[in-house]
């Protein structure tokens, strides 16, 4: 049995209108997808599948936490997700994505949502992650502050100095349309 074989769904097998699915994503899930985004977290997983005919409408609902690296100090930072998430599959020749729909082949019948799951979580998360302000790591934001770039001022009139391949675009005037 592989790692990701309780986030199968048997489709071709499906004998009812509705499928109602449960999981409980931890940190050995987030560490077998190995992600790039996270590997830690605890998240609870319903899926439910409608059959529609040869169409399969699947809805993610996710919700917990999950453990990312905070994008200022590196130390974890704990980010609730809360998500609702669609996905249309129908069963084809071959592996196909066509815009909103998600093919698989009928030889195999069957989808995997293990990467599905993975993915709705990254597309809720935040771009911008980090602790709230004081709560970072103090001796990584002290090293970042002691090797951020910090421009430099002249001594006669404390104008900071600017780039001379740069300093040409001060005088670039923009017309403005009335």
């Amino acid at each position: 049995m592989g790692r990701f074989d309780k986030y199968n769904v048997d489709l071709k097998g499906m004998r009812v209108a509705s499928l109602e699915l449960e999981f409980d994503l931890d940190n050995a899930f987030f560490a077998d997808i190995d992600g790039e985004e996270f590997q830690k977290g605890t998240v609870k997983a319903r899926v439910v599948v409608n059959k529609n005919r040869d169409i399969y409408d699947f809805s993610f609902s996710l919700a917990g936490t999950v453990i990312v690296p905070c994008d200022r100090c590196l130390d974890d930072l704990a980010i609730d997700v809360d998500t609702e998430n669609a996905l249309r599959v129908k069963l084809g020749e071959s592996y196909a994505d066509e815009g909103d729909i998600v093919i698989i082949p009928e030889h195999e019948g069957d989808l995997n949502i293990a990467w599905y799951l993975y993915e709705f979580i990254v597309l809720a998360l935040p771009m911008k992650r980090v602790h709230a302000p004081g709560k970072c790591n103090h001796e990584m934001t002290g090293k970042l502050k002691k090797h951020s770039v910090e421009a430099e001022e002249d001594g006669d009139d404390n104008e900071m100095q600017i780039d001379p391949r740069w300093a040409g675009l001060k005088d670039i005037q923009i017309e403005e349309d009335n």
